[in-house]
């Protein structure tokens, strides 16, 4: 009797399994194979067994019956993003960097909006932002350094107001940074290095009270540094140099106390600050974190 009993649970169990893995929409499902085709899934190094139930596709995470999550990072991904992906409405997380993803940013990526991740880094992604921040208020992470983007970041960026991290260093970004980043007081870490942005820099940092990591370099910024980045506290790594800032006087009664590098052109600044030898402070030009 207890044999059957255990038997009977075990297949209880696995019943209700399949069940919750079955109850998986056909759209969300149909989106995922756009997104394997459009991707040329065949050749990823981990690949997908369409037969097979989704939640057991590799880099897909499901929760309450809906896609949360993908996962696919260093993954041979080739191919255009498929505009699909907007009918992924519950999608938190996508991270799709260290591939060889190509062609336009779909602009729908916007419709996402309870994306608090977005990891496209390390691809061949080109044209501008097409992006609307606005649907974005969840949106923690940002990360689409070494691609081939360009244009101006537009003004509503301002409006994701979770954004603890923004990296798009190593692109071809033009127009100057666009001032509503001051709004982004959750910001943590910003990172710009490698583009084309210009003129004087209009942000005040006053308010962003979590920004550790300030990374501006090589751009064709001018005027003055502004003062109220000295009011940064919490400011580990400042990366200025290879820019054309008139002056950086502002920057003389720095407050933060916890700082390892600084890096600007200003040689009586980096004696005072920098706690690493420059040598090493400027690898940060070329060195991109994995956290895959």
């Amino acid at each position: 009797m207890k044999r059957i009993l255990h038997y009977f649970t075990i297949f209880l169990l696995f019943s209700l399994v399949s069940g919750v893995q079955a109850q998986i929409s056909k759209k969300e499902k149909a989106v995922l194979i756009d997104l394997y085709e459009a991707l040329n899934g065949d050749s990823w190094t981990n690949s997908w067994n369409l037969e097979s139930e989704v939640a057991h596709w590799y880099g897909v995470q499901i929760e309450d019956n809906h896609v949360v999550g993908i996962e696919l990072p260093k993954n041979n991904l080739q191919g255009n993003l498929p505009y699909t992906l907007k009918r992924l409405e519950n999608l938190e997380v996508l991270n799709l960097s260290f591939n060889k993803i190509t062609g336009l940013l779909p602009s729908t990526l916007t419709q996402l909006e309870n994306l608090k991740v977005l990891k496209l880094e390390m691809n061949d992604i080109k044209g501008d932002l097409p992006w609307n921040f606005s649907n974005w208020s969840k949106l923690e992470e940002l990360t689409l350094f070494n691609n081939f983007l360009d244009g101006k970041v537009s003004e509503t960026i301002g409006l994701a107001k979770n954004l603890r991290i923004l990296n798009l260093s190593s692109n071809n970004f033009t127009g100057n940074l666009p001032k509503s980043i001051e709004r982004l007081t959750k910001l943590e870490s910003l990172g710009v290095l490698g583009n084309k942005f210009e003129g004087e820099i209009q942000i005040d940092f006053a308010n962003m009270s979590n920004l550790f990591e300030l990374i501006l370099s090589h751009n064709r910024f001018d005027g003055a540094l502004p003062k109220s980045i000295e009011r940064l506290s919490k400011l580990k790594f400042v990366q200025l140099q290879g820019n054309r800032f008139d002056t950086s006087k502002g920057l003389e009664n720095m407050g933060s106390k916890e700082l390892v590098a600084f890096d600007s052109d200003d040689d009586k600044l980096n004696r005072k600050y920098s706690k690493l030898p420059l040598s090493r402070t400027r690898m940060a030009d070329t060195k991109f974190e994995d956290n895959n």
